[in-house]
């Protein structure tokens, strides 16, 4: 059985190994392409946007840094003196990079493992760069909503990003233009390419704040938005609600 190549991990080991200018096309169902330099997962606080240092700023206790990348965040937390970190990524590159840079408890698997029978309960799931997206499809979201109660203490928060992307839909009026009997206009997919190599397609998902609000009630948390910008990404705290029984599919 043939895997896909780990194409964004590749990218992070040869940053890592002094190749500076490396970098992946990204190329996306919604909009051109572009260059995603892997300098850019290798940020440090001053290079972030302001979401991602707010977020930072609101972490607490136990966290588990969701789709990690190079580990910006959880090095950033750890300068802090948080001594319970665990971050994690699909990608053995991305493992390897943080394992190198000092990250201190890393592991590889999907945001959907999971938690150990020994592992304690996180007080934060962090999840930014549009962090949601990992959830993939609304489908995706539902599940992996359900799914993080099981990895949060009883108070616990997940703080995530994403961003509204109808603005790509608009016509020359500023009119939405959808196919109201496609997919939701966040469910797109995208594909990475590096050093002549093409990885495999994957669902990636932007949910405007109106829905995920409806799809987070739904499932037990309560929903506070706690700032956005002029791309339309925001940033959002979901917190646990206390006593929630979620309905049993």
């Amino acid at each position: 059985m043939s895997h896909a190549p780990d194409l964004i991990g590749q990218a992070l080991l040869d940053y890592q190994h002094g190749h500076h200018a490396a970098a992946l096309t990204v190329q996306c169902s919604a909009a051109d392409d572009e260059p995603l330099p892997a300098a850019y997962f290798f940020r440090t606080l001053l290079a972030m946007p302001e979401l991602e240092r707010q977020a930072l700023d609101e972490c607490r206790g136990r966290v588990l840094d969701l789709g990690a990348g190079a580990g910006c965040h959880s090095l950033e937390l750890q300068s802090r003196g948080f001594t319970d970190i665990k971050a994690i990524d699909h990608s053995a590159g991305a493992v390897q990079v943080m394992q190198a840079r000092g990250v201190r408890e890393v592991a590889q698997h999907d945001i959907f493992a999971p938690r150990a029978s020994q592992e304690r309960p996180y007080d934060t799931i962090l999840m930014l760069m549009n962090g949601l997206g990992l959830a993939g499809t609304l489908e995706g979201l539902d599940k992996f909503l359900r799914h993080a109660r099981t990895l949060l203490a009883p108070d616990g928060q997940i703080l995530a990003t994403s961003s509204d992307i109808s603005y790509l839909y608009e016509d020359e009026d500023g009119a939405l233009v959808f196919n109201l009997n496609g997919p939701y206009y966040g469910e797109v997919e995208y594909t990475f390419q590096y050093k002549n190599q093409t990885g495999e397609p994957f669902p990636w998902l932007f949910i405007d704040g109106a829905l995920l609000e409806d799809a987070a009630r739904q499932a037990g948390y309560e929903v506070d938005f706690l700032g956005d910008d002029e791309n339309g990404q925001y940033l959002v705290r979901l917190n646990l609600v206390g006593g929630f029984e979620p309905a049993i599919d």
